[in-house]
């Protein structure tokens, strides 16, 4: 071989074998980099401010005990591990309620910060804060020292801290006692209200009559009405409506519109949830069985951390006495408490109860600095608020607020789209920010509690959001209450919240407030007639209940498919209670099959499609073509019936978290041409069919024989922010095939405004809970990702193919089988 040829091959060689050598050098430098980037299970550590040394065992759940000498010491040590599992959560959390993100992540999230700065949430905390028990501000000061000890370590630093170049240990600002009060206000946030529905019936009632927008958004089945009032004329006659602009206006505004991330906020539907109760005398073993699962956003990691906290009885300083502290269950990461979940003798589970505790207040103008009350001129309280923002000036906002509360017009850019802001500004009133707010309260009291008696004890002090609870424990009481502050409106309030009213008028405004004794309530004996008795976000009033809770609730499908299944069966135990919670049969989907079957097509796929389609039965299996075929469908018929009616802006800003099936399945039930168009709605059934197949093929194939269900649908837990990094999200989200629709128990609740990935499951079960109270420790849980917040552990996602399988892990108060433990001293 040449001699040159020769030096050219061995430089080649040293090359390759250089790159080699950094790739494995780099490889090495990022196992270094995990190893100490994940806070240790075991061994020895301190923590400051203990009064004596705590033991921490993560059992063969993967469960958290906390095993303390005294309440103060076991959440101070939660606040620590919280930071330890999950410290990016956590910062995450925090800067989002403080409207601080945009700090971080630059100008994308300036919306969401004027948002937060403008209702003040941390201003409301505060003032929340100053009015708690003293033992209850000292357990969250407790808290939060835990967190900053958990921070102070130069090892533990999530990827998330590294890629932003944070350092929480000393360029983050401390969690404070405040915070976790903040936190449990940003919970009401995301369940609390109808503030967007008000808005989309304003928006609606721009281009339709008031008898369509009753179509669009009708009432509850077999109610009437909520008001007797032309909305649409009461708005054209006040002017309540923006003029006319450019087309290049027009055009821009509908873009800043579309893009808006904070268009779905005060949006409730498909944030709900399942529990029931089933008395002993309804139960082979003849104690009450308790299930629950709570629907939320999925996120990852999830929102729940599960944790055991224990401690003897005693004496809070100020010479209170507390019961033993002997709790399991999910914690929220920001808050100390078990959220949902058991004590030793007692169980407990929550779904939305979603009364209307917001109300918009159309502000009529006075000048540039006044708005009109029933008293005459008032000046707007006015205060700056400064934003700093990554990569750009500081922003300055000025944040006005009425008698009724903060002017939400001024931040959020749908407002600017329809809204004449020349005459009116549009203020929210909402229950969770006032002073007596004491659901910190309630969490901590129900964590002592060793009867379904202090169960309900405890939840008088709930708040916001309210909560259907149902209760059993170890004597074999059950019970259900509705707990939570709802206002009381008056009789000439011919709105009845439904929609924006005007703010000047007295009749609009709240008068009091619903006693406890009052909100819904059902007794032991009632629930022992019954043999059960469940929520699932249906009206939950019973016959006569003279109170008004709110016109918004969600449809019964799921509830109805609760009394199937409870109805069928008697004498239950535990696994029937799993089996419920796994049902994936669609009582809206069963509805629709007349239609179904009623369906032609000329389509390429359509003699292999058809007869999938005509023999799906309404179950919303991961494996069915079937199911795939309808979801797909019904979703085109929707777009074919709303477009045309609302106009392609009004449709975009208003659907997706909105399904708006009941005006659907009421449009298709009269064969309305009036929204069907003149070619009937035969006919635009069957075009939406060919649509439909269209969609699916570019989705999954033309091979019929390929299609499912689970592909479309998979169980998206996306992480904040990196979810919507598209070369980071497959590191940090957890996703996997997943069953059921909006209207299943087994609720996979889906976006079709998803540009991506339009038929993910991003609302379900966030847990799932079943306790035997004939043996507590036979109670099992679940949830979509794992305990671990860091995406490069393997706890990070190791509950998802339990959980989407609908597997169980036990739910048990002493630590059993391999664990793990790290001793904390002071």
């Amino acid at each position: 071989m040449p001699k040159k040829k020769m030096s050219w091959v061995r430089w080649f060689l040293i090359a390759v074998l250089a790159l080699v050598l950094l790739a494995l050098t780099g490889l090495g430098a990022f196992q270094v980099y995990l190893l100490r980037s994940m806070a240790p299970l075991s061994g020895s550590q301190q923590l400051q401010r203990l009064s004596s040394e705590v033991e921490i065992k993560r059992d063969a759940s993967d469960v958290t005990h906390i095993h303390a000498s005294n309440p103060m010491d076991a959440w101070r040590a939660i606040g620590y591990v919280h930071a330890q599992e999950r410290g990016w959560q956590l910062a995450f959390n925090r800067q989002v309620m403080h409207g601080e993100l945009s700090e971080w992540l630059g100008a994308t999230t300036l919306e969401t910060d004027k948002l937060m700065r403008t209702l003040g949430i941390m201003k409301a905390a505060q003032a929340q804060f100053d009015k708690l028990p003293v033992h209850v501000q000292k357990a969250l000061e407790a808290y939060a020292e835990g967190v900053q000890a958990g921070y102070a370590s130069e090892q533990w630093r999530a990827p998330e801290f590294v890629i932003l170049g944070i350092n929480p240990s000393k360029s983050m600002k401390p969690w404070t006692a405040v915070d976790s009060v903040g936190w449990a206000l940003m919970m009401a946030l995301d369940l609390g209200g109808n503030w967007g529905n008000e808005f989309a019936r304003l928006m609606a009632a721009q281009t339709l009559t008031t008898e369509d927008l009753w179509k669009l958004m009708p009432p509850y089945p077999g109610e009437s009405r909520g008001s007797k009032v032309d909305i649409a004329a009461l708005y054209q006659n006040l002017g309540v409506y923006t003029k006319e602009t450019s087309p290049q206006s027009q055009t821009a505004t509908r873009q800043e519109l579309l893009a808006s991330s904070t268009l779905d906020i005060g949006v409730l539907e498909g944030k709900g949830s399942n529990n029931w109760v089933v008395p002993g005398s309804n139960t082979r073993s003849g104690m009450p069985l308790l299930a629950n699962d709570p629907h939320l956003g999925l996120s990852a990691p999830a929102v729940w951390y599960f944790a055991g906290l224990h401690a003897p009885a005693g004496q809070f300083a100020n010479g209170q006495a507390h019961p033993a502290l002997d709790v399991v269950g999910a914690t929220l990461p920001g808050l100390p408490f078990v959220v949902l979940g058991r004590t030793s003798q007692a169980a407990w589970g929550f779904t939305n109860t979603a009364p209307d505790v917001q109300d918009l207040y159309l502000e009529a103008l006075e000048g540039k600095d006044s708005y009109r009350t029933p008293q005459g001129q008032q000046a707007f309280v006015v205060r700056d608020e400064v934003i700093k923002v990554k990569g750009q000036d500081a922003v300055t906002i000025k944040v006005r607020s009425t008698r009724h509360g903060p002017v939400i017009s001024d931040v959020q850019p749908a407002y600017a789209q329809f809204l004449n802001k020349d005459k009116y500004a549009i203020a929210l009133r909402w229950t969770a920010l006032d002073v007596d707010n004491q659901t910190i309260v309630a969490g901590m009291e129900a964590n002592f509690a060793r009867s379904v008696a202090d169960l309900r004890q405890a939840f008088s002090k709930n708040h916001s959001p309210m909560q259907s609870v149902v209760m059993a424990d170890t004597q074999g009481n059950v019970l259900f209450k509705a707990a939570g502050k709802v206002p009381v409106r008056s009789a000439a309030h011919d709105l009845q919240g439904m929609v924006p009213a005007p703010g000047w008028l007295s009749q609009y405004d709240w008068q009091s407030w619903i006693p406890y004794d009052q909100t819904p309530e059902v007794s032991q004996a009632d629930i022992e007639k019954r043999g059960w008795h469940a929520t699932a976000n249906q009206k939950i009033l019973p016959p006569g209940y003279a109170q008004f809770l709110t016109n918004d609730w969600t449809g019964p499908e799921r509830f109805d498919r609760i009394a199937q299944l409870m109805s069928a069966g008697s004498k239950f135990d535990a696994n029937q209670m799993k089996d419920m919670q796994a049902d994936v049969h669609s009582l809206a989907a069963v509805r629709l099959i007349p239609y179904l079957q009623s369906l032609t097509s000329d389509h390429a796929n359509a003699a292999e499609a058809l007869p999938l389609l005509k023999s799906f039965k309404g179950d919303m299996t991961a494996n069915s073509a079937g199911a795939l075929i309808y979801a797909v469908w019904i979703d085109e018929v929707t777009r074919a019936i709303l477009i045309p009616k609302l106009g392609e802006t009004r449709f975009k800003a208003l659907f997706g978290k909105r399904a708006f099936r009941p005006a659907i399945e009421g449009v298709l039930a009269s064969q309305d041409k009036s929204w069907c168009g003149e070619v009937g709605c035969q006919a635009l059934m069957n075009k939406s069919l060919d649509t439909a197949l269209d969609k699916i093929v570019a989705m999954q194939g033309a091979k019929v024989a390929d299609w499912n269900w689970g592909r479309a649908h998979p169980a998206l837990s996306a992480h904040k922010p990196f979810g919507n990094v598209k070369a980071l999200a497959p590191f940090f989200d957890v996703s996997g095939p997943s069953a059921g629709d909006n209207f299943t128990v087994n609720v996979g609740q889906y976006w079709t405004s998803s540009s991506t990935v339009p038929f993910a499951s991003r609302h379900a079960a966030s847990l799932r809970a079943v306790y035997d109270l004939a043996n507590l420790d036979e109670s099992a849980f679940i949830y979509q990702t794992g305990q671990s917040g860091h995406p490069f552990s393997p706890r990070y996602k190791d509950m998802k193919d339990e959980w989407g399988q609908v597997k169980y892990r036990p739910l048990r108060m002493v630590t059993t089988g391999p664990t793990q433990i790290l001793q904390l001293r002071p």
